[in-house]
């Protein structure tokens, strides 16, 4: 299987104990693109002795902000396509062979994951919604598949913060081929950073209520 054109973009904050581990397990998918969000920790190094290609921030500048800056990487380095992969550890790298197939051999333009069950209430809220309009059942599981067409038509990944949403709604809202892949999440080895339990499903449904007003 070809995977000279696929980028594997790893957006990380403050994720030194498992950036290396990962890098290695999805480095034979495709090569590695990490954009370190400003972190404090060893991340940067921790990415760069991995071999990974890494953008690095300055200041944590968000989700969204560390995807923009890593689909321009790949745009610059001119991969045709890209799949975002998690710094934690939850994901299970295995199932990029279903991504893959999917993006280069069967043609799909956008891929999407979906896992068995959502981590918030707001979670749940969002999947109603993506579920109803675009028939797209976990917006918010972070392993995500594109064609490099979407991007390109599109000139961004994200203008409104939301949550790493919006290019694959405008994707579906533009009629490009759509697939979900069910992936398997793993336990986190520490604590998640995506804020507390009430902050999070606030920023949650303003996101989503940014893309139902756009979309």
């Amino acid at each position: 299987m070809d995977r000279s054109g696929v980028a594997i973009v790893i957006p990380a904050y403050n994720e030194s104990d498992t950036i290396g581990g990962v890098i290695q397990s999805v480095a034979d998918y495709g090569a590695v693109i990490v954009v370190d969000d400003g972190s404090v920790d060893n991340t940067f190094n921790e990415s760069k002795k991995c071999g990974a290609v890494v953008v690095r921030h300055s200041n944590n500048l968000g989700y969204d902000k560390a995807l923009n800056s890593g689909f321009r990487e790949a745009k610059r380095l001119n991969f045709s396509f890209v799949i975002t992969f998690d710094a934690d550890g939850q994901h299970v790298s295995d199932v990029l062979d279903k991504y893959i197939d999917l993006l280069l051999y069967k043609k799909v333009d956008l891929v999407t994951g979906r896992r068995k069950k959502t981590a918030r209430l707001s979670e749940w809220i969002f999947m109603l919604y993506t579920s109803y309009k675009f028939g797209w059942h976990d917006p918010l599981c972070g392993m995500k598949g594109y064609n490099m067409k979407i991007y390109s038509e599109k000139g961004e990944f994200d203008s409104i913060s939301s949550i790493g949403t919006e290019l694959s709604v405008y994707g579906l809202s533009n009629g490009y081929s759509h697939a979900e892949v069910e992936i398997p999440i793993l336990d986190r080895i520490d604590k998640p950073r995506f804020h507390s339990a009430f902050r999070s499903n606030i920023l949650i449904l303003r996101a989503m209520f940014r893309v139902i007003k756009k979309y």
